[in-house]
């Protein structure tokens, strides 16, 4: 597993895809810092290594492109605080302007560009799209664990559009998947795990793999009401992936063939 510790940063420009979906109150003010907080170490050694910063990242869902309710410019104060850097802002993600601020970079600064889901092509993961936002940097990092997942244009889509050795995990992500590894390799059974979460369909993987592993899985959050669904209960107006019961009612028949205890 590659991460930036072992990547030259020296005047190269990091692109690197950060979770910044924080919640705003109603004067737009970071209400949690902690997913920010989190990314810091990630910036602070890229920018000690020589290197300038370009974040990208998406806030909350927006339906109808570009919102000012959902614009990144609203926390650009707290990343600056976080990282102890100035942060410029670029209000798009792509086009002429973007790409300009990130092309006048110095070693040790910093830009944020502004929210990725303005743009539809992003959620669908869109080659083209995707190729638009490799053009800021020299060397893609992924550290955002939460939507590594998905299939969209800045996670799993640009990666293609880098060198082998100009792509690697910042710490986030590198930690989250040896905490997974740990637990899904090293641990020892009898054990028992518990996974949360909103959506069965972010969890599918760790859950059958867990089936490997664990005697007893735990289900909470709100993805347990598609289980509970799902086995003929009724869940009123609570949160539920209708289009994933099949795929629930397949994980409850595969963990009681393997002998595991499903517990919702």
């Amino acid at each position: 597993m590659k991460t930036i510790d072992s990547l030259n940063f020296q005047n190269k420009r990091a692109l690197i895809r950060v979770d910044f979906n924080v919640p705003l109150n109603d004067n737009f003010e970071v209400t949690d810092e902690t997913r920010i907080r989190a990314a810091a170490p990630t910036i602070k050694k890229i920018l000690e290594k020589g290197g300038s910063v370009i974040l990208m990242s998406h806030l909350g869902r927006p339906k109808e492109g570009p919102t000012t309710k959902y614009s990144l410019k609203h926390i650009v104060s707290t990343v600056s605080k976080l990282v102890g850097a100035e942060v410029q802002f670029a209000d798009d993600c792509i086009g002429a302007d973007a790409y300009a601020k990130s092309a006048a970079l110095k070693p040790g600064q910093v830009l944020l560009l502004e929210n990725l889901r303005f743009y539809k092509e992003e959620e669908k993961g869109e080659v083209a799209f995707a190729e638009k936002l490799s053009k800021h940097g020299d060397i893609y990092v992924n550290d955002a664990f939460g939507t590594a997942h998905r299939a969209h244009a800045s996670t799993a889509v640009i990666a293609q559009f880098f060198k082998e050795d100009a792509k690697c995990f910042g710490y986030v992500m590198a930690g989250e998947v040896a905490s997974i590894n740990k637990v899904i390799n090293g641990a020892e059974a009898p054990f028992t795990a518990i996974v949360g979460g909103a959506k069965v369909s972010d969890k599918i993987l760790i859950i059958e793999q867990l089936m490997n592993k664990a005697n007893n899985i735990l289900i909470g959050g709100g993805m347990a009401f598609t289980f509970v669904k799902a086995m003929g209960g009724h869940i009123g107006k609570s949160l539920c992936e209708d289009d994933k019961l099949e795929l629930a009612k397949e994980l409850l028949a595969k963990a009681k063939a393997k002998g595991v205890n499903l517990y919702i």
